[in-house]
């Protein structure tokens, strides 16, 4: 994929988010102020502090495979068919060896929403255990879903969607995803409620997915501004401190979302990601680059291999004779001095795409202007 081809998906996307946040610089080399981010919801941007997920996690048998399970090394197998028959009136007798190729052992886990009751449903994920080959077309016999407090919050049953497929024959075999993890949708009955409390004495806590001092203050102004009676303060750059005025006092949900609908300018910090192994670079915020020369060049190197043909004289005893003759051909593009200067992203762009750089290359040279201290922007490689 050429630079351009990139660097037009990725103004696609500045335009729409991070446009507006970029830095512009006065005539006389003076920065201006930054224009306002554009402007998005409070309930995107944080979460009110008690109301969380919990992880579920829990061990369960799979039934009814088609010879694609756990084999008879896997003992904690056989140990839990057992366990099951004699659970449900079937006394096995010891010496009876239980063969487990349609049974497989699995791990389940699951997350617990906030808010959800007893009778809910929430989807659950079954990862082999063992080495069976396939969980295709298996049911999950009834499994205990647990949290870390060892309580049983929920409990799982049901027929498992791989998503793929695994087959094998004489000498080949051929798989779609992964054929030993697999997911019921709804697959959980949630048994017992966790509670939830967003507003312990009348305070609410938002706390910002990504800290900023500049978001947080924005937060505060922007609740302050619009709700009379609100007191919001940022504490520190990821939490906004929001007791509930008096005319919301006994109707806490209406002022969350009151709260959550309103709009504020967060902002970006100035980042460049860059993916080494498929060569994405990702370019947010307020990049911006001090004036700075680059140069861009390439080394070529092309080798020809040709074979020479040795004939012997007429009525003579030799042999013919073949021997290779290699040419070997170096060029170098000759690396031109290029200024660099960016003061916005499209600028950053505009001038990369002026060197004409492949993403390998793009890569280097965003590399290399950061150590040179001309980069004014987190740099993150993947």
């Amino acid at each position: 994929m050429r630079l351009s081809t990139i660097a037009s998906l990725f103004l696609l996307a500045a335009s729409a988010h991070c446009s507006a946040a970029v830095r512009d610089f006065a005539p006389n080399g003076a920065e201006a102020p930054a224009a306002p981010a554009s402007a998005v919801r409070i309930k995107d941007i944080a979460r009110v502090q008690g109301a969380r997920d919990n992880q579920l996690i829990g061990y369960g048998l799979v039934v009814g495979l088609d010879g694609t399970g756990d084999s008879a090394q896997i003992t904690f197998t056989n140990q839990a068919v057992r366990n099951l028959v004699t659970r449900l009136g079937t006394q096995p007798d010891v010496t009876d060896k239980i063969k487990t190729k349609n049974t497989a052992t699995v791990i389940l886990t699951a997350t617990l929403p906030p808010f959800v009751k007893p009778g809910d449903r929430i989807d659950v994920t079954i990862s082999s255990l063992g080495d069976a080959r396939s969980l295709q077309g298996g049911i999950l016999l009834q499994a205990p879903l647990l949290a870390a407090d060892g309580q049983v919050y929920a409990v799982a049953q049901g027929a498992i969607s791989i998503g793929g497929f695994a087959a094998a024959g004489a000498g080949a075999q051929v798989s779609k995803n992964h054929p030993t993890v697999g997911r019921i949708p709804n697959g959980a009955l949630v048994e017992i409620s966790v509670p939830s409390n967003t507003a312990p004495g009348g305070l609410i806590t938002l706390s910002l997915h990504n800290p900023d001092y500049a978001t947080a203050v924005a937060v505060a102004d922007a609740i302050n501004q619009s709700i009379p009676g609100a007191d919001a303060a940022p504490r520190d750059p990821g939490t906004v401190v929001v007791p509930i005025p008096g005319s919301f006092w006994h109707r806490p949900t209406e002022f969350l979302a009151a709260v959550g609908d309103l709009t504020v300018s967060a902002d970006l910090p100035a980042r460049v990601i860059i993916n080494e192994r498929t060569g994405t670079i990702v370019v947010g915020g307020p990049v911006a680059i001090s004036p700075i020369a680059v140069a861009h060049g390439g080394l070529t190197v092309e080798i020809h291999t040709s074979a020479a043909v040795s004939q012997p004289p007429p009525f003579s005893s030799g042999e013919t004779v073949v021997s290779p003759d290699t040419t070997l051909t170096a060029t170098e593009e000759g690396g031109s001095l290029a200024p660099l200067r960016a003061a916005t992203v499209d600028d950053l762009v505009r001038s990369l795409n002026a060197l004409h750089a492949t993403p390998r290359d793009l890569t280097a040279i965003l590399q290399a202007i950061k150590q040179a201290g001309a980069l004014h922007a987190e740099l993150e490689v993947l």
